[in-house]
């Protein structure tokens, strides 16, 4: 494991949970993987969207 990744904590219901453990199992990743993969298909999603996200401009 890479001790320079941060950390989050989410918070989420069991049986959300449960369900993402299922489905992260059948993929073959770990929930932590499956979450990732998640985001990233998300962020692809908004940038397609909405144009790529510039981390340097940071207002909302």
């Amino acid at each position: 494991m890479n001790d320079d990744l941060p950390r989050y904590t989410l918070r989420i219901n069991r049986v959300l949970l449960d369900k993402l453990e299922y489905i992260a199992k059948y993929e073959g990743r770990s929930k932590n993987k499956e979450i990732e993969q998640l985001i990233k298909k998300r962020i692809l999603e908004f940038e397609k969207e909405n144009g790529e996200i510039n981390l340097n401009n940071q207002d909302l």
